[in-house]
């Protein structure tokens, strides 16, 4: 048994559909709750490979800057590249780089309680959020350029450069309104 992915407009929360605005609203948020608050752009946003990369990398950018600026001093910001899917072995350094087949250790590593993976395909992102909700507490948001992740707690589609940079004016309008959880 699974979910129904969203139509566009709309997002998944849990399973359930919701409004995209509904959705930007709670992954504010939990950007804004989350002790170590994680972005990880794949190699969709991080190579320039097209204009639409290069602008949603600018967004991404935009992005954790924006969360860096509303969080409280006690909380850790990270943006952690995922630029490419081969297997780091047999050791990596979880502070600057995510392994995509090992995500979780990562996860454990810097104490991640909410992440949202963006630039990531589609195949690569639905192994790294199972994983994560598998074996980690750690709250998953997904950023697709396509159809939705059904094994993100939290999913958007169709991601734009716009998206993303809507995501941020949402976490400016809620700093303040909530903190980091306990």
């Amino acid at each position: 048994m699974g979910i129904r992915l969203p139509n566009p407009g709309e997002a998944h929360i849990h399973g359930e559909i919701v409004p995209e605005e509904k959705a930007m609203e709670v992954a504010a948020k939990q950007f804004l709750m989350a002790k170590v608050p994680t972005i990880f752009p794949g190699p969709l946003v991080l190579w320039a490979w097209n204009e639409k990369a290069a602008q949603k990398a600018k967004a991404v950018r935009h992005l954790f800057e924006t969360i860096k600026e509303c969080v409280t001093p006690s909380q850790r910001p990270m943006l952690i590249p995922m630029p490419d899917y081969r297997p780091k072995y047999p050791k990596i350094n979880p502070e600057i780089e995510i392994n995509p087949n090992h995500p979780n250790l990562t996860i454990w590593h810097n104490k991640i309680d909410t992440c949202m993976f963006v630039g990531v395909h589609c195949h690569q992102a639905n192994l790294s959020l199972k994983i994560i909700r598998g074996g980690t507490s750690c709250y998953t948001i997904a950023m697709c350029a396509q159809a939705g992740h059904e094994d993100a707690m939290l999913s958007f589609r169709d991601a734009t450069a716009e998206k993303i940079l809507k995501l941020a004016e949402w976490i400016k309008k809620l700093k303040g309104t909530v903190g980091p959880s306990q």
